[in-house]
């Protein structure tokens, strides 16, 4: 039955693709995807309630005819949207200042984040040794990297990885007590203790644990006593075994104002750093973020972002969810052109950065593809040439942010920008159908990337 409804489908959108631009089909038909059909309703997915609001108004009728012409009875189209707009659109207007973060952590026992686990977290060149420590850690608690230190720089996955290991241990073993806090937090509970006079209660409760697993201990500079008293603490748990592990902004080295003997231990394990994600990274980010939170992104769209928000993780994410907290608003489809307004005030290159330039796209693609630089404006329609040339036009729309279809294709020989945007669709087919293509256009955009 599937195979019947997939291909009376395909009918259809073959028959709707005649009267449409492209750029329209690619944008609004081809994300469309045949569920079921019984009681002469033909159910169709649709990404969200927009695309909905757009077929009844475009093009339901005329798909309802060509359902009914294949099936010899009249056939009602039913839509049914595969994402759910309210929880991202709060998301984003409720996202929770740091301090309400850290009051509804500390509500929970543990502390520890479910949703933070080793198979959300995206591996990459730049994360790859710490999360290899952190698994083997989780796997063999107190046993083997003992103590682990990692560090990197804000929003890189230091505390997903923290809470991930958290959640692998409890989930093995649920005997054994772990505990995630954050150095702010075990520095105030320490003054709390102090001041009502339970220090005894304090340090059983940290003695006691099997695995301590303690966020930003960066804010133990300069507090002498909260220094002494995580000196015993970890002293206490390593000689009996327990599993500790630190994060930091920081090597252990440049932690000025923390005792020596301090940093001395965080040596005795395994100390990983998390670099800033590379862009295949970022955009295997972004893809997996769009799926857990079920969004539909375009694939020009999620290479447009990795290739602009390249400072943290969560800036990449909110980026996406801003993205489709606006279209959810608006009803704007996304489209590179629509994201790059939308992100305008955080994808603006620095100063002292040059943008990237149609001319460089040109020379990269030209020397990827072994063609000559000025078949990039010639005439010649070859396969060797023109594909090149396409992905040239593809990658000027997406890198670019000043660029219009027209001045893109003044700068290929003068050709007119519908030539532009049929060179896009193109590739974005290409990229849909063929992941050894979109690794290949990664490498590329790279290369283009160093040169600026």
């Amino acid at each position: 039955m599937s195979v019947q409804i997939n291909e009376i489908w395909q009918k259809v959108v073959d028959n709707v693709n005649l009267s449409l631009t492209p750029e329209t089909y690619n944008l609004w038909i081809a994300p469309l995807k045949p569920l079921g059909f019984e009681n002469d309703i033909f159910t169709v997915a649709v990404p969200n309630i927009y695309f909905s609001q757009w077929i009844e108004s475009h093009q339901q009728k005329n798909i309802e005819q060509v359902l009914s012409a294949n099936l010899g009875r009249q056939i009602a189209l039913q839509m049914q949207p595969q994402q759910d707009l309210t929880p991202i659109i709060a998301k984003v207007e409720n996202t929770p200042a740091p301090a309400d973060v850290a009051v509804a952590q500390s509500a929970q026992k543990d502390q520890i984040n479910q949703k933070y686990l080793f198979n959300r977290f995206v591996v990459g060149a730049s994360n790859r040794f710490a999360h290899g420590c952190s698994e083997a850690v989780a796997k063999n608690p107190g046993n083997q990297f003992n103590p682990l230190f990692l560090y990197g720089g804000v929003g890189l996955g230091k505390t997903h990885l923290l809470h991930a290991i958290g959640n692998h241990i409890k989930s093995s073993n649920s005997v054994l007590r772990v505990l995630y806090v954050t150095c702010e937090t075990f520095v105030s509970e320490f003054i709390e203790a102090i001041r009502f006079g339970n220090p005894a209660s304090f340090k059983n409760k940290y003695r006691s644990l099997d695995c301590l697993l303690i966020d930003d201990i960066q804010f133990l500079v300069g507090k002498e006593s909260s220094q002494e008293e995580f000196f015993y603490i970890f002293n206490s748990l390593y000689d009996s075994r327990k599993q500790i592990v630190v994060s930091s902004d920081r090597p252990p080295k440049e932690l000025e104002k923390v005792e020596e003997r301090l940093i001395s231990r965080f040596g005795w394990g395994v100390t990983a750093d998390i670099q800033a994600p590379d862009l295949e990274t970022r955009i295997a980010i972004l893809r997996k973020k769009a799926e857990d939170e079920k969004l539909y992104v375009p694939d020009d769209v999620v290479i447009y972002i990795a290739t602009q928000v390249k400072s943290n993780i969560r800036e990449l994410e909110g980026s996406l969810l801003r993205i489709t907290a606006f279209s959810a608003f608006t009803g704007t489809p996304l489209t590179v052109d629509s994201v790059q307004k939308i992100l305008k005030d955080i994808v603006r290159p620095p100063d002292d950065s040059a943008p990237v330039t149609i001319e460089n796209i040109q020379k990269i693609i030209a020397e990827e593809f072994n063609i000559e630089l000025r078949d990039m404006k010639s005439k010649r329609r070859t396969d060797a040439v023109a594909f090149p040339r396409q992905i040239a036009m593809y990658l000027s729309r997406t890198l670019t942010d000043k660029f219009s279809t027209t001045d893109i294709g003044e700068s290929f020989g003068g050709r007119d920008h519908t030539t532009v945007m049929h060179a896009c669709n193109k590739i974005k087919e290409k990229m849909n159908s063929d992941p050894y293509f979109n690794a290949k256009l990664n490498q590329i955009i790279k290369k283009i990337r160093s040169l600026q």
